[in-house]
């Protein structure tokens, strides 16, 4: 069985690849549709706003003796609340149940705090009321965010890589995580709270990461592409992308490892409601951005240096060339042969191995 490190070193040689560039346009229908059903969605269904958002009355009880959550849903229906509360565990032991329903007026929160605390057998209880503003504050300041967030990192990407097409993939890439994370927040039903917004912006900079180590591994192989007649641009794109590919899934499975922690601790009720949402919003985010900077950075970004009129010109020279001399099919190998990539065994990029010279022994 071939070892995970084995795969790698053949996928940055070149000796094996994986066709997604040159098939980018197979990925970016299905990146596209994605994008759309999400927006759908988030039209059609829309958020489960948490009550940070929508407004509403919540329920704090302490040192319970049950954490059955349907106790909550018979208090509050004997109260006359028809709406079916939020009912969480919460507590560093799962020693207190949070319940959380629309606004009620002061007779029936006075009802429900002495049923409540009867029902649950807990030490005490404590109510709240939680008004929408709050969190429309932090709506605002979360699209305000993105708002400064895109053309920063558009104008930055232009700096680094010197190129207006890697910035625009990267941005659409960017774009797409968020789309695709906030449409599955919708579509599952999740709600939504300030945590899971903090998730949302942190997600901003985990999807440009990985999207930054394969554009710079692009604009690597592309140095002087254009005095070279041998392979096209999606070529040196698609090797550039199996030379990232074990660096990228290695890199995403250990930030994945202690969110999907977080994710159960959360989602076990020790920590409360805020753990789950924020490693919920990560979790997903994370692991569409890991999908993004494979399938949806590259291909887009050779796409638009495709609009370029010496990119297409080169390439169509390339291809005519090889079509004379019979040599139709290229592949990584060759490409990265052509960009002097292989890599001998304990070597470094650029370096050909090398055949260890005879000595003649000293009698």
């Amino acid at each position: 069985m071939m070892s995970f490190a084995q795969l790698g070193n053949e996928l940055y040689t070149g000796t094996r690849s994986l066709n997604i560039v040159t098939n980018r346009r197979r990925w970016l229908s299905i990146a596209g549709a994605l994008a759309a059903a999400g927006l759908l969605i988030l039209l059609v269904k829309g958020l489960n706003p948490g009550i940070e958002f929508s407004g509403g009355s919540e329920f704090r009880i302490q040192g319970v003796s049950t954490t059955d959550t349907s106790l909550a849903a018979e208090v509050l229906s004997d109260a006359g609340v028809s709406e079916t509360p939020r009912v969480s565990v919460i507590g560093t032991e799962g020693d207190a149940v949070r319940v959380q329903t629309l606004e009620l007026t002061s007779e029936q929160i006075e009802q429900i705090r002495e049923e409540l605390l009867d029902a649950y057998g807990g030490d005490s209880i404590s109510s709240t009321f939680i008004g929408p503003a709050w969190g429309q504050d932090v709506t605002q300041r979360a699209f305000l965010a993105i708002l400064v967030f895109v053309p920063l990192v558009a104008l930055g990407m232009s700096l680094y890589f010197r190129s207006w097409t890697m910035a625009l993939a990267g941005i659409c890439a960017l774009l797409h995580d968020i789309i695709v994370t906030v449409g599955v927040y919708a579509l599952v039903g999740f709600e939504v709270t300030p945590a899971s917004v903090i998730g949302f912006l942190t997600i901003l900079g985990y999807s440009l990461y990985d999207t930054v180590v394969v554009f710079d591994k692009v604009r690597e192989n592309s140095q002087g592409f254009l005095e070279q007649h041998v392979v096209t641009f999606p070529e040196i794109a698609d090797l550039a992308v199996n030379q990232t590919l074990v660096r990228s899934l290695n890199t995403s499975i250990t930030g994945l490892l202690p969110v999907t922690a977080i994710l159960v601790v959360g989602a076990s009720g020790v920590g409360g409601g805020t753990l789950r949402d924020i490693s919920l919003a990560l979790f997903v985010g994370m692991l569409v951005s890991t999908i993004s900077s494979i399938f949806i950075a590259a291909p887009a970004e050779t796409t638009f240096r495709m609009m370029i009129p010496a990119y297409q010109e080169h390439d169509t020279q390339v291809l005519a060339k090889r079509e004379a001399s019979s040599d139709i099919v290229a592949t990584n190998s060759t490409t990265a042969a052509a960009l002097g990539a292989t890599v001998a065994p304990g070597g470094h990029k650029g370096q050909q191995a090398q055949p260890r010279k005879k000595t003649r022994k000293n009698r």
